[in-house]
């Protein structure tokens, strides 16, 4: 994605559960110019943060579907233009990504689409673009601190046309994603699923179900932070 620092007014929340992903997207997304915090406080969301000052809220996958259900419930009730995101993968580059992806103001006139049949990003340009096209993947799921890795794949400016860009074969077909940048527009994709394992560990709140989930240290930044 593109690195270059811009003054931007949107605020974001990002709330999961392992520390050094939720404070690293957070950390990446101040450096793209956003108001940017993170939690994995869940109980404390609503009386930590003016939710009346916030625009994009991320949700982790180990965030319990009640609490997120509750959570968009309660901020939509008093903030009727936040956006919620629901967070791909543990992946921090790949989460900031999706936060630019909804808060991008460039006209969508570009046809991007991932065909999973060829493994290909489809591009349609009505006009030259710089594209950005960028693999990433999973390589532990080990909680509560997951590691990835990601894979520049196209860096570089397109004239208009039709194209199709093929991912490498060293994009697993498993826990993977690409995100592709065309202006300031950006776009993200699943190439390959969470393995079922990894969801059986999503908490359900149901006590006699719980998994056995590592203690996680206490994270609760702010903007200013």
């Amino acid at each position: 994605m593109d690195e270059r620092t811009t003054n931007r007014t949107e605020r974001i929340l990002v709330i999961g559960r392992s520390p050094n992903v939720i404070l690293d997207a957070a950390e990446i997304l101040r450096t793209k110019g956003f108001q940017a915090a993170a939690t994995n406080q869940f109980d404390e969301v609503l009386t930590e943060y003016d939710a009346t000052n916030l625009d994009v809220v991320v949700f982790g996958g180990m965030v319990p579907p009640d609490t997120k259900r509750y959570l968009r419930e309660e901020i939509s009730k008093i903030n009727g233009h936040v956006t919620f995101v629901q967070g791909l993968a543990g992946i921090a580059g790949l989460i900031a990504a999706q936060v630019e992806g909804v808060t991008s103001t460039a006209a969508d006139h570009n046809g991007v689409a991932y065909d999973a049949s060829e493994r290909t990003i489809q591009l349609s340009l009505p006009e030259p673009a710089q594209l950005v096209v960028e693999a990433w993947w999973a390589t532990s799921f080990r909680p509560p601190e997951p590691t990835s890795t990601s894979l520049r794949v196209i860096d570089s400016h397109f004239d208009s046309g039709e194209y199709a860009v093929p991912l490498p074969a060293d994009v697993p077909a498993v826990a993977s994603f690409v995100t592709v940048s065309v202006g300031s527009a950006v776009y993200a994709f699943t190439v390959g699923a969470m393995p079922s394992e990894v969801m059986r560990m999503v908490p359900t709140g149901d006590p006699t179900q719980a998994p056995a989930l590592p203690p996680v240290r206490a994270v609760m930044t702010h903007s200013t932070d």
